[in-house]
């Protein structure tokens, strides 16, 4: 059977003549593609500034740290989030404090946020989940009154749109990853979006050991601490080179979510999450809710049919063990939770035959339970 992938990242020819050039260039370092990079993903967001960096993690632990985050401070973080959003935090010595979800999103909620809030918090980090627009508006209504700092996670959400603005725009700060399974990857790298001058000069700082601007090496001013974070120019020339098809892999995005929630609308047991992809979110992967969801994995696998489940809750991970009681939604949906195939590379025709299998598991389940049902009246 044709192999169909939850994801597959691919470098085409043109990534490849870029880092050709870089290698002849003999600069390996960051440098000016880096900066042409950073302008380019700030110029896809509609952001004044663009700083990059070694991967979406040392993204948001850097504007964290620009922000004043440290050591006695604490950043409201949602539950279900890839453990990175929760480990960003503590890289800056702060606390991450997890709250609930939304059962219809499974991004944060903003009523368990306002409830969070304490004298120590310092900062809110909202998180996208799959590119699926956390409520800016209300976070950041509640954020201004507190006079907190706001850094969103935008990791999931490049080039998406979310209550009438690009998503990684509407804080302080957002922040984004390249990563391979995002839809432009320099292999690993991030990328922090901002408006503020002086945030974005003291970003710059950060990530090359506490230098305002690129320094020799030698006799250069570090007027304050920074640490070594730098993105190079060979990454840079791959990202260069992947934004060049970011328009066309964002439509064939949205166009499977298109199919996904049209033809799984009337499978009992399976609930497509829904993007308002005329409003300009775009589903980084397609996401559902889904009764017997491992089975269902693993039935889609023996089609060779690729899923990922989703995270389990911080709130359950060793390094950030809680009770359940205060995680009611993310305790519940997050073991129903599964990324359906979704890479740019798949066709209509393989959509379709995923919505296909799914419908038939689902039927075999319901006839199955139906016979059961039947034989225990008939006992």
């Amino acid at each position: 059977m044709k192999k169909i992938p939850w994801w597959d990242p691919r470098v085409e020819s043109l990534e490849a003549e870029m880092v050709q050039k870089v290698l002849q260039s003999q600069y390996l370092n960051d440098g000016n593609l880096t900066e042409d990079f950073e302008r380019a993903i700030a110029k896809v967001v509609g952001a004044k500034h663009g700083i990059a960096t070694t991967s979406g993690t040392t993204a948001l632990f850097m504007a964290l740290k620009a922000r004043g985050v440290g050591a006695g401070d604490e950043v409201i973080c949602p539950d279900i989030t890839f453990i990175a959003t929760a480990n960003a935090v503590t890289l800056t010595g702060a606390t991450p404090v997890l709250v609930d979800v939304e059962p219809t999103t499974l991004n944060m909620s903003p009523t368990a946020m306002k409830q969070a809030i304490t004298s120590k918090t310092k900062a809110i980090m909202p998180v996208h989940v799959s590119g699926r627009g956390a409520n800016m508006p209300e976070i950041l209504k509640v954020a201004q009154a507190k006079k907190l700092a706001v850094i969103e996670d935008a990791a999931e959400a490049l080039g998406a749109k979310g209550f009438g603005k690009f998503l990684g725009t509407w804080g302080d700060a957002g922040c984004f990853s390249f990563s391979p399974n995002k839809t432009v990857t320099t292999g690993q790298g991030g990328m922090i979006v901002t408006d503020d001058d002086v945030l974005a000069q003291r970003l710059r700082a950060l990530k090359d050991q506490g230098r305002p601007k690129r320094g020799t090496g030698g006799d250069d001013a570090h007027p304050t601490i920074g640490f070594n974070f730098k993105l190079t120019n060979l990454q840079s020339a791959v990202g260069l080179g992947q934004i060049t098809y970011l328009e066309k892999r964002l439509k064939r995005l949205v166009r499977h979510y298109e199919i996904y929630s049209k033809e799984l609308a009337a499978t009992k047991g399976i609930v497509v999450l829904p993007f308002d992809v005329k409003a300009g979110e775009v589903p980084q992967w397609v996401d559902v809710l889904a009764e017997k969801r491992d089975e269902l994995d693993q039935f889609l696998r023996n089609q060779n049919m690729d899923c990922r489940r989703f995270w389990h809750p911080i709130h359950t991970q060793q390094p950030y063990k809680e009770s359940d009681k205060r995680f009611v939604h993310s305790t519940k949906l997050s073991p129903q939770a599964l990324w359906l195939p979704s890479a740019y590379t798949l066709t209509d025709e393989d959509i379709h035959a995923v919505c296909k299998q799914i419908q038939k598991f689902y039927k075999s389940a319901s006839t199955k339970k139906s016979s059961q049902r039947v034989g225990q009246a008939s006992a």
